[in-house]
């Protein structure tokens, strides 16, 4: 039943490859839990009580609470799956409470910082510079993903109207705006890749020096790198950029519902955390502005 279910989330559903991924690793893991903890090898005859000694199991081994809430998600899912295909008369998980996570606050680059890193930092002549500046530049503008960065598109980009077309969780499609500063490097980029003949036959817009497409690793490898040269903060992923881009329009006065549409957020709940941030910007004007700080 977890090969039917994963198919029916890839074909009907339209999940991501990464999701697909962890979802039947987290099947996998209840399953083996089960299987040596109460000799049941079918997820499907599991009850509530075999479920919350897998959480009891997963907590004592001190894995966060995020991660456990993750695992639990797909189980929901997964049960669903089996209740709406008459496999199970009752769904097991409607007893089961997932744990509280602690909500922490999104961790973004300083405003003079990124300006420092994407205006005077000196980047290496060539194609090589050009794509490390541009991939800088895409997450800080754009806030698109690092998986929306990666299958980009030569025809994606929609130079004329200024807007490049990712592709979100769920395959759900949005356009978003490419400041102009940043189209002027994705111009520069995209003719110095079309003379060293680096268009590749999958069309990826990002590219290696090689031609090949991009992959996880070589861009979070980037990005540590640079955000080093500016940043002192413990975390350095393509991901802080994104913070980085949502926060920084937020402080300055953007609308929150604009906010979630350019993020592809699916509810304004997910968006509402840049919040926080925010605040933090408004008590530092108030206390530097006024007069009963």
């Amino acid at each position: 039943m977890v090969n039917s279910f994963l198919d029916f989330l890839k074909t009907e559903k339209r999940y991501s490859v990464n999701t697909l991924v962890s979802y039947r690793t987290d099947l996998e893991q209840f399953q083996i839990y089960i299987r040596q903890t109460y000799e049941e090898s079918d997820i499907a005859n599991s009850n509530h009580r075999m479920i919350r000694s897998w959480i009891l199991s997963m907590m004592e081994s001190r894995m966060e609470a995020k991660s456990v809430t993750r695992k639990l998600a797909a189980l929901r899912t997964f049960y669903k799956f089996l209740l709406r295909n008459k496999k199970i008369e009752i769904n097991t998980m409607l007893k089961i409470t997932a744990p509280k996570v602690r909500k922490k606050l999104p961790v973004f680059v300083e405003e003079t910082n990124m300006l420092k890193l994407l205006d005077q930092f000196e980047f290496e002549e060539g194609f090589s510079g050009l794509r490390d500046r541009l991939v800088l530049e895409f997450f800080y503008g754009t806030g698109m993903r690092l998986s929306e960065l990666i299958d980009l598109k030569d025809s994606d980009i929609h130079w004329k109207e200024g807007l490049v077309k990712v592709k979100g969780k769920g395959n759900k499609e949005r356009l978003i705006p490419i400041p102009q500063g940043v189209q002027v490097v994705a111009e520069k980029y995209a003719k110095e890749k079309t003379k060293l003949n680096l268009c590749n036959t999958g069309s990826n817009f990002v590219v290696t020096n090689n031609g090949d497409g991009v992959y996880p690793v070589f861009i979070y490898r980037l990005v540590k790198h640079y955000l080093s040269y500016v940043s002192t903060i413990e975390k350095k992923s393509p991901h802080v950029l994104r913070h980085t881009f949502a926060t920084h329009l937020l402080n300055k006065g953007a609308d929150l519902n604009a906010i979630k549409d350019l993020l592809g957020h699916s509810s304004l709940a997910a968006t509402q955390v840049y919040t926080h941030n925010s605040i933090d910007q408004l008590k530092k004007i108030f206390d530097q502005a006024h007069p009963k700080s």
